[in-house]
């Protein structure tokens, strides 16, 4: 029989004994996930490891993507103290629109290979995010499809110009159709990138179940029967005229596009126009004298030549050449919301990001691309708050700047 002076020694010993231990689930998981390294690590769990290395590797050595990361490391802010901060204001315009935060869930192809629910899970969760998501030409999921799962989202289309400008025609036609009112055109895929961990992996569209995707297949086996299930792959340009993807870009790219081709696009698409895979000023002057709405600063994620600079380095350059008229957006190592501050102070009216959310997307589908916007929302207002600022709109080129080598 135990005293009360006991029990009552008992009860307050029982706080430090830890709770019994529960199963985790992907809730949990995602819950634990502080920052998109422990979201990108949980992919790599989740994803058969030719999936994760075609969302995760670039070009050649990969110098470029590695850079286009690395150049952040490099920012130095300046803080102003004594500044009510108790109310931060996160959203920006966009073409006069306002949007949640300085941020656009850029293009990326085959998205349903890495998780079944693929771009339609990324659009709903832009959407109640209140960004905007661009699909891609090369995307898994019909204008229409994204349009039926994300019907009051902000939905744009991007576009390659391709050989068969009939077949560009289609595709414009059946984004307006589908309420898309901006075109991102991206001009920096001549040719394909020479993706090694693709060779590497002997990586097809859709997967094809070979001996080393196989022994993937008994490692992953909840990603592969899912696949399988699925509704087959399916691509809105590439049409399945190849099983590689250096040879899907062989087919289906111009080679021969030029700046005419730019006033080609403009004549036949009357919303918005953004040019992405700009890294030259003498470019971005030249497409601003052209008259479109807005310049992508990009080197395609490190995926298509190898040495470029990062385009954080390029941004300053490139926003002074068009000038205030000319939308400048930042794609390319934006890992973190204050990557999206440090971008906007640097000249971006936004900035692109694709492997962020496809970690997300292959750590838990749309409740991981949820997560990776939870967390860049969570650091960008705390890090405007701790630069003294209360709103976007008070980033200027005082608040950050890039230290030299």
């Amino acid at each position: 029989m135990t005293t009360p002076r006991l029990r009552t020694r008992l009860e307050s010993l029982s706080e430090y004994i830890p709770a019994m231990p529960t199963l985790p689930t992907l809730e949990r998981r995602l819950a634990r996930a502080t920052n998109l390294d422990d979201l990108r690590r949980l992919a790599r769990r989740r994803a058969p490891r030719m999936i994760f290395d075609y969302v995760d590797g670039g070009a050649e050595e990969e110098r470029s993507l590695k850079t286009s990361v690395t150049a952040f490391d490099r920012v130095e802010y300046h803080p102003r103290a004594l500044q009510d901060v108790s109310e931060v204001s996160a959203a920006t315009e966009i073409f006069g629109r306002e949007v949640s935060l300085p941020l656009v869930l850029g293009p990326t192809g085959f998205t349903r290979m890495m998780h079944h629910e693929g771009e339609a899970a990324v659009a709903k969760a832009a959407q109640e995010a209140g960004v905007p998501y661009v699909l891609s030409t090369m995307g898994s999921t019909t204008a229409a499809g994204i349009a039926a799962a994300a019907p009051a989202g902000w939905n744009w289309f991007q576009l390659y110009v391709v050989r068969d400008r009939a077949l560009n025609n289609e595709r414009l036609e059946l984004a307006r159709a589908a309420g898309m009112d901006v075109l991102v055109l991206t001009v920096d895929t001549p040719v394909a990138g020479a993706r090694l961990r693709d060779v590497r992996h002997g990586m097809t569209i859709p997967p094809s179940l070979r001996w080393g995707s196989a022994l993937q297949a008994v490692r992953h086996p909840r990603w592969w029967s899912r696949f399988v299930m699925s509704e087959p792959l399916n691509f809105a340009a590439a049409g399945g005229a190849s099983d590689d993807l250096a040879g899907i870009v062989r087919t289906l790219f111009d080679p021969n596009i030029t700046f005419r081709d730019i006033e080609w696009v403009r004549d036949r698409w009357e919303g918005r126009l953004l040019i992405k895979g700009i890294q030259d000023t003498g470019d971005a002057k030249e497409l601003a004298a052209l008259g479109v709405d807005g310049i992508v600063v990009s080197n395609h994620g490190g995926r298509q030549l190898d040495r470029t600079p990062a385009p954080l380095e390029l941004l300053p350059d490139i926003r002074t050449a068009v000038g205030d008229k000319t939308g400048v957006y930042l794609d390319g190592g934006v890992r973190s919301g204050s990557d999206l501050a440090a971008a906007v102070a640097l000249g971006a009216d936004a900035s692109f990001v694709g492997r962020a959310y496809l970690y997300g997307l292959m750590a838990g589908g749309q409740k991981g691309v949820d997560r990776m916007l939870a967390l860049f929302r969570e650091d960008y207002v705390r890090t405007l708050q701790l630069l003294g600022l209360s709103s976007t709109a008070e980033i200027d080129s005082g608040v950050a700047s890039i230290r030299k080598w």
